[in-house]
C-alpha cells in the first residue's frame, strides 16, 4: 500500500490542521483592531492550548489577548506565524472574543538549555525532559553498536521522578522515546533500524536545527537518518525530522507536564522504503527500570484494556505507570486522529515496560518518494495512578481543538 500524498501541517499543539487563509481583501490598515473569537465546541474546555495562523495583515511580534475582565493571555507566535495561547476555561456549546493586542516580550515559562551533548527542557523550576544528541555509552559493556543518539531520555514526573529508561540490560536498542522501523524493505535488501545488533540498518542523529523557548512553548526542531548498512556500502534511506514541544501547562492543583513529538519522514533516494507486517516499529517509549518487575507496572487505554488483553487493539490512548521512588507516576501517551491508520494498533510487551504505536501491525504499507510520512503523539506525564476521565479530557482538547475566527472592527 502507497500513502496518499497529503499535505499536512503540524501545529505548536501537536495536531494536524489546515491553514487559515485570508485574501488581499481582508487585509486591514493598522488603524482597525483584530479580534480572536474562540469556540469551545462540543467539550468543556480548561487550560487548553490553542493554535491559529496570524494573519498576513499583523507582523509577527508578541501578542496578548485581552478579555473584558481579568489578566491578558500570552499569544507566542512562531517562524511559521503559527499563533499559541492557552485558553483557561470555556464551557462546552459556548465562545468567547478577546481583543488581539501588542504586548512586550513575555518572561519564557519554557526553558530550554543545551549541556554537553544533551539539551534540557523545563518549565519554571520543573525538569520535563532531556534531548540526547550524539550518542553516549552508558558503560564499557555496552557494545559500540548500540551507540545511538536523537532520542527523548529521561522524562520527569512533576515531582521529578524518571519515567523512562535507557539502555536497559534486555534491550540496549531502547532508548526512553525514540524512532525507528523494524521488519522492512529497501532496494531488494531487508534492513532493521531498530534491531540494531545486527548491523543490518542504524538511525544517526544528524543536528538540532532552532531552538526556543516561550511563554506558551519551547523546544526543537532536530535531524535524524536512517542509514542501510546491508549492502556493499552504507546508504541514506529517509530523511527524519522531530518537531519536539513543551507547554506552559499543569502548573495548578492538578500538576502534569505535556510535550508532543511531531515527526516528519521523506526518502532520501528515488527508492521506496517497504514496511512489511510486523508487530513494532515507529515510535517507542521504554519505562522505568523499576517496572521490570511485573507486579510494579499498569497499562490502561482508552477502550478500558491492560496489559492483558491491550496488545494488537487500537485505543486513542495508552497509559503506562508504576511506582518510582516509593511513589506512583505514568506517561499517557496520546494517538493523534491524523495519524496514519489512526486508531493505532499497540504493541504493549508482555514482560518488558515497553509500549509502541505500530501501525505495521495492520499490514504492508511503504514511504514512497516525494510522498512525507508524518505522526504526531502527545506525552502527558503526572504523578498518581491513571485519571481516565483526565486523559480523555486532554485528547479531546488535542484531537477536536476549539475553533478560532478572526474579526476586524
Amino acid at each position: 500500500m502507497i500513502l496518499q500524498k497529503t499535505v499536512l501541517a503540524i501545529c505548536a499543539a501537536g495536531s494536524l490542521f489546515v491553514l487559515l487563509g485570508f485574501s488581499d481583501m481582508q487585509l486591514r490598515t493598522a488603524k482597525q483592531e483584530a479580534f480572536v473569537t474562540v469556540e469551545a465546541g462540543a467539550f468543556d474546555r480548561h487550560e487548553t492550548v490553542v493554535t491559529f495562523q496570524l494573519p498576513a495583515s499583523l507582523r509577527v511580534s508578541p501578542y496578548e489577548l485581552r478579555g473584558s475582565s481579568g489578566p491578558g493571555l500570552a499569544v507566542q507566535v512562531d517562524s511559521s506565524r503559527r499563533a499559541s495561547f492557552v485558553l483557561p476555561e470555556l464551557k462546552a456549546g459556548t465562545s468567547i472574543t478577546y481583543r488581539l493586542v501588542n504586548s512586550r516580550a513575555a518572561v519564557p515559562m519554557v526553558t530550554v538549555r543545551k549541556e554537553g551533548k544533551k539539551i534540557r527542557l523545563g518549565t519554571l523550576k520543573r525538569r520535563v525532559l532531556d534531548f540526547q544528541m550524539e550518542g553516549e555509552l552508558p558503560s564499557p559493556e555496552v557494545k559500540p553498536i548500540f551507540l545511538r543518539g536523537g532520542y527523548i531520555h529521561p522524562v520527569f514526573a512533576p515531582s521529578g521522578r524518571v519515567v523512562t529508561d535507557d539502555y536497559p540490560s534486555d534491550h540496549y536498542h531502547h532508548h526512553g522515546i525514540w524512532a525507528a522501523w523494524t521488519k522492512t524493505e529497501f532496494e531488494g535488501r531487508k534492513p532493521d533500524f531498530w534491531n540494531m545488533d545486527d548491523s543490518s540498518g542504524k538511525v544517526e542523529f544528524v543536528s538540532v536545527d532552532d531552538t526556543w523557548e516561550g511563554a506558551v512553548h519551547g523546544g526543537f526542531r532536530s535531524r535524524q537518518d536512517y542509514v542501510d548498512l546491508s549492502g556493499s556500502e552504507a546508504k541514506r534511506v529517509l530523511n527524519e525530522t522531530w518537531d519536539v514541544r513543551v507547554y506552559f501547562v499543569g502548573q495548578g492543583r492538578k500538576r502534569y507536564s505535556m510535550f508532543d513529538l511531531n515527526t516528519i519522514q521523506e526518502c532520501a533516494t528515488r527508492s521506496p522504503l517497504i514496511l512489511s507486517e510486523y508487530r513494532y516499529g515507529g515510535v517507542g517509549f521504554r519505562g522505568h527500570r523499576d517496572w521490570k518487575d511485573k507486579s510494579k507496572i499498569a497499562f490502561l487505554t482508552s477502550e478500558g484494556k491492560d496489559r492483558g488483553d491491550g496488545n494488537a487493539t487500537r485505543a486513542r490512548w495508552c497509559h503506562i505507570g508504576g511506582p518510582v521512588d516509593g511513589q506512583e507516576v505514568g506517561v499517557a501517551i496520546l494517538d493523534h486522529p491524523g495519524n496514519f491508520r489512526a486508531p493505532q494498533p499497540m504493541r504493549i510487551n508482555p514482560d518488558d515496560p515497553f509500549f509502541n504505536y505500530a501501525p505495521s501491525q495492520l499490514g504492508q504499507f511503504e514511504i514512497a518518494p516525494g510522498f512525507l510520512y508524518t505522526s504526531a503523539y502527545r506525552f502527558v506525564v503526572a504523578d498518581g495512578p491513571a485519571d481516565k476521565l483526565e486523559i480523555d479530557r486532554l485528547w479531546n482538547d488535542y484531537a477536536n481543538p476549539p475553533q478560532v475566527t478572526i474579526t476586524y472592527r
